[in-house]
């Protein structure tokens, strides 16, 4: 994988977003001879356009990643690809006509942008349709080997056989342990020498994934494995780069203290984000000003009860806020008490549903990021009743209180809405490597990628 800012991203997507970037800037310049050409005028220097070519690529491009093209979905299947791309190019094609509006229509003519749509999808099914069969394999995936039999290895072996694996394990090496859950590992009693063996295999990581650590670490072996230019890399490690998220099942205080992340000093960054908010948060409050009126008055009319309501979240530091939604419950949806949302949960309205599943009962939640009490981006601010609980079964649950919640986050666009203790778990995995792996690229790709979850209604309840 790839580390840009923080964030792993896998070899095959970079040149799948490689070759698909090139194809983008050569579907602009066919389009661009063949108007040219159907007009009866020069199309003049390649080189005066470049930067037109590259305009064209990176604002198609930036669709893609919105609504998902590079998603582990899309690269395991090819319907799913087509169907992601024809949204992806159409709705970049509907921003470059508007800035071409902007622009006084001198730069993307609306014709050259019909052929370069046409041209655009042509080449990247066909490139998807050729790539496909080499992205899953070994020439694109590192060669990873195991140093363990147990339960971690076995984990280590399904994560492998996923379509849109970045690695293969080319081999598991028994350790001593008492249960061995992968039977075709090889003693290391049967290994004389083991850098030698790793060097045959041509071995780019080792990956150390022994059941219990304490006196059976294999100091010897790991040294010289990693003198002779091998990475040599640790379970939980290993897992949060590959899936994105810290694992609670085997993540310790000591690994979460020396391990790379958490920098709190981030004081250019904060600054960033903090202005980022506030001029996001005005420019969304003012835009759908009228539309927050608008389902205001629908939601009165649906049900009885305020159009709006107020409700008692945990923010930063563990400190409580009020956060403002648009009401899609009834007024006596929780007489009982704090409850958990359920699927096709009887207590929303019917205005309600329809706000929940576009995300509108959102949109008053900018005034909060305004005030400073969220932020754009960030773990999903929750409950007190609820809270208390979770910190209770959940280990490490009050670190993500050590950044400020968001309307949207890392957890929300990876993992499905969930109302209990066991999806609780896992989006506290998915915020854990966003508290500790934040950058400004990270908030960035996840704006981005909110468009995917708002488009599908992915995760809506």
């Amino acid at each position: 994988m790839i580390r840009l800012f923080k964030h792993y991203i896998p070899h095959a997507v970079v040149l799948l977003w490689l070759v698909d970037t090139l194809l983008l800037m050569g579907a602009n310049e066919m389009s661009w001879r063949l108007r040219a050409e159907q007009i009866g005028i020069d199309p003049g220097f390649l080189g005066d356009r470049l930067s037109l070519h590259a305009g064209f690529a990176a604002i198609i491009g930036l669709s893609m990643v919105a609504v998902g093209v590079y998603g582990a979905d899309a690269l395991r299947s090819m319907r799913f690809a087509a169907a992601r791309l024809l949204v992806a190019i159409s709705l970049g094609i509907i921003a470059l006509s508007f800035v071409d509006f902007l622009l006084g229509g001198e730069n993307f003519w609306r014709s050259t942008l019909a052929y370069s749509m046409a041209f655009a999808i042509v080449l990247l099914i066909l490139n998807r349709l050729l790539l496909s069969g080499l992205l899953g394999t070994s020439a694109f995936r590192r060669r990873v080997l195991v140093l363990g039999a147990g339960h971690r290895a076995q984990r280590l072996r399904e994560l492998a056989e996923r379509q849109e694996s970045g690695f293969l394990i080319v081999g598991f090496i028994g350790m001593g342990e008492a249960s061995a859950a992968v039977e075709e590992a090889i003693p290391r009693a049967a290994i004389p020498n083991l850098t030698r063996f790793v060097e045959n295999l041509g071995v780019s990581e080792v990956v150390l994934a022994l059941e219990e650590r304490r006196n059976a670490l294999p100091l010897k072996d790991l040294l010289r494995i990693k003198t002779a230019g091998v990475h040599v890399n640790e379970f939980s490690s290993f897992l949060e780069r590959e899936t994105g998220r810290v694992d609670l099942d085997t993540v310790n205080p000591s690994w979460l203290i020396f391990s790379d992340g958490f920098s709190s000093g981030r004081a250019i960054s904060s600054v960033a984000k903090r202005l980022f908010d506030i001029l996001a948060s005005a420019l969304l409050l003012f835009i759908t000003a009228p539309v927050i009126v608008l389902f205001a008055l629908l939601v009165k009319l649906d049900s009885k009860g305020p159009a709006f309501y107020r409700q008692s979240r945990v923010g930063l530091f563990g400190e409580n806020f009020d956060v403002i939604k648009l009401r899609s419950m009834r007024t006596d949806a929780e007489t009982s008490g704090a409850k958990w949302a359920e699927k096709d949960d009887p207590r929303i309205t019917r205005v309600g549903r329809f706000i929940r599943k576009v995300r509108i009962d959102e949109l008053p939640q900018a005034w909060t990021v305004l005030k400073g009490e969220m932020s754009f981006v960030g773990p999903r601010p929750e409950r007190p009743e609820f809270v208390a609980d979770l910190e209770e079964q959940l280990p490490y649950y009050a670190e993500r209180h050590m950044v400020k919640p968001g309307i949207t986050g890392w957890a929300q666009i990876n993992y499905p809405y969930g109302a209990s203790i066991s999806d609780s778990r896992h989006k506290l995995e998915y915020d854990l490597y966003y508290a500790k792996n934040y950058t400004p690229f990270l908030d960035f790709l996840i704006i981005l990628q909110t468009l995917r979850v708002v488009l599908w209604s992915e995760g809506a309840r």
